[in-house]
């Protein structure tokens, strides 16, 4: 096993969405922000007041520590206590446009070192896509990118990350997904290491590959205010999801993470309003049918 590889794999994924969504802006380049704590070093960079994003980060973070963090062993308590090596890259895509999508995507690698017995291994990521005035023919393309960087591994891993995805997004005090969803994975070890790896380059290439057209599609569809005024309430789920639900959020805190790139996926501004209910039959209210498991592929395909 070989984690110096998946070092490298990540650090030129992080070039490689980076370079990708400021060709896209055309308009800012991301900021470069290296730091280092008690656990370890990183990376964030970030891109803000872009022509197109108004604020997107793209994280990298390699951390160790002497015990895993509760968040990490809550469905491991043989490793409760175990040494641990984490590292990923971590973004979050906020665009200025509100009928361009929101996204996030992630891949990651832990290791424990138990004081007995072999080390652990495992991998994890994926990504997902929250429209505020969704387009089906985007949705479409969204998924059908997903099952077919899955499809090389075998035929039953997109429905299956594709539903984990759908359970672990979803917003369980509002009993409403995030959006409509994309690939989830974690505990990745099914395959050996080396199959692991390519698995987790395919999500990380095939997050641009899916998010890319669809911005370009949508980022000059003009707009007025309401739809200004609605993404800005709609982020405020996001911000409820991360905060409440979030286990990535919860294992950066946990372990003592560098709390700046912990909260980077934050849009940088939301608003919140008491009982808000859309006006029946209007776009806004369209959106509710789409904040649900649904199989895209079936439905749209």
């Amino acid at each position: 096993m070989h984690t110096e590889s998946v070092l490298s794999l990540l650090k030129n994924l992080q070039n490689h969405i980076c370079a990708a969504l400021e060709a896209e802006d055309g308009g800012a380049v991301f900021v470069s922000d290296q730091w280092q704590s008690r656990l370890g070093t990183g990376e964030s960079r970030v891109l803000k007041q872009g022509a197109v994003f108004e604020q997107a980060g793209v994280n990298f973070s390699h951390v160790k520590g002497d015990k895993m963090p509760a968040s990490a062993t809550a469905h491991r308590p043989e490793l409760e206590g175990a040494r641990f090596e984490a590292m990923g890259v971590s973004l979050v895509i906020h665009p200025k446009n509100p009928y361009v999508p929101t996204s996030h995507a992630n891949v990651r690698f832990f290791i424990a070192y138990p004081e007995t017995g072999e080390p652990v291994w495992w991998f994890g990521g994926g990504f997902d896509l929250t429209p505020f005035y969704p387009f089906e023919e985007d949705i479409l393309h969204w998924h059908t990118v997903a099952k077919n960087l899955c499809d090389p591994f075998g035929e039953e891993v997109y429905p299956e990350y594709k539903k984990w995805c759908d359970d672990y997004f979803y917003l369980k005090h509002r009993g409403e997904t995030r959006g409509v969803g994309g690939l989830f994975f974690d505990d990745l070890n099914r395959w050996d290491f080396d199959t692991c790896r390519r698995f987790i380059q395919a999500v990380g290439e095939g997050y641009i590959q899916a998010y890319r057209p669809i911005v370009a599609k949508r980022k000059n569809t003009p707009y007025s205010e309401r739809e200004r005024d609605f993404q800005l309430y709609r982020r405020g789920r996001y911000v409820e999801f991360n905060l409440v639900w979030d286990r990535g959020t919860l294992f950066g805190l946990q372990s003592g993470g560098r709390t700046e790139s912990i909260l980077m996926s934050m849009p940088p501004l939301v608003r919140f309003e008491y009982r808000y209910e859309p006006e029946e039959g209007s776009a806004e209210a369209h959106l509710q049918e789409f904040l649900t498991q649904r199989d895209w592929l079936v439905e749209l395909g």
